[in-house]
């Protein structure tokens, strides 16, 4: 293959036996075994499969990205119609951007806080000299505005920590694209966004295929994938399992490993029943407790006697920066109860208030008016020393748990934070190996510090912290956004368990409508920091009378496969 055969529409990329290891001093450890694949002009090619599966190893592969002690073979190798085995740092940059853009997951750890959008947009367009410097700015904005980035303008000359977290997503596309590259690679660039926004970022790299360009999209994201993907590549342990058209692999799967990814994915569909089964055995991906069932039987009716948590009337605006600038008001006559070992779920887009709303029940935050009160009592009012006795009573666990660890920290001291100190040491060892074995984790992990842990073991961390004070509430701000498709699933059994065999209450907030509709029992609806629709989450989310809540509906990704 040449380059003309590529003009004339022949595969941007070929990869054949593709087989990438990392040195160590033990040796080489493989982390890819004889990957194939291309992607040609106008097609999207999916790879999907567990975290550590090697699915970003074979993406970053094709662009030079991978560390220093990667070990790359491969019986071909062919980008842009030219044999890349032995290309050299220089021809990897000549590459990237130009013919290769690299979208990758967390956009505002990707993208330079030192920087403004225009900057690192306009980073690639000054590289390779595609506009003399004078019009660069306006090449900059095109791209903007080509990604459907609003008052373009206007953005072009903020930061990143100034934008959402679509708007940053847009601009990191947009990063990608400056250059018209004819490949763009898209590494897990829906993980952790809410629902509309994810429906933005897909439409928006559809219509970028729909142009001609080829797409290569890494994702534990199935739902995803069956919206945009032509062919599906799902990998395991390094190796290609199964391979084909999209609705062939997705809609009547060959490979036992496809159908657990398929069967993990949480909906209505699979509220009542169990997410994983015997898969941890099978996938060697860790252990959790058996669970009597993915959903604790809620009673038909709540009396007044089960309320454990009551918010009243919360309101809670915020300064917004710049002068003559008006209040912005997160939270809006926000109110709501929760019972005893009720899950009730939240819902909405980026800065609907849901957060917000977390921080006013754990007491981080004042509400501007309205209170909390726990059983009964005021909550929200109390001074934190007289608050502090009852605090174990209410638990958190966070999106981002790196950041809520301290980072000098091991595991085994984060978890003894919520040990009752009257314990002894080995006394104090014995309950923090029970709560990590019981979120799939072990002993050997309480030495580790949360740097050293991938993000899907730093999140069961968090739920080990939590649990270890034995809680009669739990406030779950997003918890699985950053876990693949079978740790979230055995994370939504334990979760289902605890809730059977302790009675805990959940307050769980999530822009997953399919693991709100899988593991609540009511549901409510914010937009604009107010509560926009409630009740029984089945006739929520099946029967919708609120246009937004039909909005939410209407942007999940993957509706088939949320049906089988």
């Amino acid at each position: 293959m040449t380059a003309s055969d590529v003009a004339s529409g022949g595969p941007l990329v070929e990869v054949d036996a593709l087989r990438v290891g990392f040195r160590t001093r033990g040796g080489t450890v493989p982390a890819v075994h004889g990957v194939s694949f291309a992607v040609h002009p106008g097609e999207c090619v999916a790879i999907v499969g567990e975290s550590g599966s090697g699915k970003s190893v074979a993406a970053r592969s094709l662009v030079g990205l991978n560390a220093r002690d990667a070990v790359i073979e491969a019986e071909a190798l062919r980008i842009d119609g030219r044999d890349a085995t032995g290309f050299s740092q220089r021809d990897w940059r000549a590459l990237r951007g130009r013919f290769a853009g690299l979208v990758l997951q967390d956009a505002l750890v990707s993208l330079d806080p030192l920087r403004t959008v225009g900057q690192e947009v306009g980073e690639a367009i000054r590289h390779h000299r595609l506009v003399p410097r004078a019009h660069a700015r306006e090449r900059v904005l095109d791209t903007l505005r080509a990604v459907g980035m609003p008052e373009p303008e206007r953005r072009v000359d903020a930061y990143p920590h100034e934008l959402s977290g679509g708007l940053r997503q847009r601009a990191l596309i947009a990063s990608a694209m400056a250059a018209s590259p004819r490949l763009i690679i898209a590494d897990e660039p829906t993980t952790a966004l809410d629902v509309t926004v994810q429906r933005q970022v897909v439409d928006l790299l559809a219509a970028r295929v729909a142009d001609g360009r080829g797409l290569l999209l890494i994702s534990h994201d199935l739902a995803v994938v069956a919206d945009i993907a032509d062919r599906v590549l799902v990998m395991e342990r390094g190796r290609v399992v199964e391979d084909g058209p999209a609705h062939q692999v997705l809609r009547r799967p060959r490979a036992p490993y496809t159908r657990q990814l398929l069967a993990a994915i949480p909906s209505a569909a699979s509220r009542g029943g169990r997410l994983t089964g015997d898969r941890s055995a099978a996938t060697g991906i860790g252990t959790v407790p058996p669970v009597a069932a993915a959903t604790a039987p809620a009673p038909p009716r709540w009396s007044e006697d089960d309320v454990v948590l009551e918010a009243r009337g919360l309101t809670k605006a915020y300064a917004l920066r710049g002068p003559g600038q008006e209040r912005f008001t997160a939270l809006d006559d926000v109110s709501f109860r929760l019972h005893r070992g009720e899950a009730l779920g939240i819902v909405g887009e980026s800065g609907s208030g849901k957060t917000t709303c977390a921080d006013i029940v754990l007491a981080l935050t004042r509400p501007d008016s309205g209170e909390v009160r726990l059983h009964g009592r005021p909550w929200s009012v109390m001074t934190e020393r007289e608050r502090r006795p009852a605090r174990r009573l209410v638990q958190y666990v966070p999106q981002d748990p790196l950041s809520s660890f301290d980072p000098r920290w091991t595991v085994g001291q984060v978890l003894a934070e919520n040990i009752h100190r009257q314990e002894s040491r080995s006394q104090r060892r014995d309950v923090a190996v029970a709560a990590l074995e019981r979120v799939g984790l072990t002993a050997g992990h309480l030495t580790r510090r949360p740097r050293s842990l991938s993000g899907g073991q730093r999140q069961r961390v968090a739920i080990a912290r939590a649990l270890i004070a034995e809680p009669e509430i739990i406030v779950c701000d997003e918890p699985l956004s950053a876990l693949d498709v079978l740790i979230q699933a055995q994370v939504l059994d334990l979760i289902a368990e605890l809730r059977a065999e302790l009675g805990t209450s959940l307050l769980f907030i999530s822009h997953d409508l399919g693991v709100v509709h899988h593991l609540t029992d009511r549901v409510l609806v914010f937009k604009d920091g107010r509560v926009v629709e409630r009740g029984d989450v089945d006739e929520v989310l099946r029967t919708p009378r609120h246009p937004y809540t039909h909005e939410l509906l209407a942007s999940l990704p993957g509706q088939e496969l949320r049906t089988l």
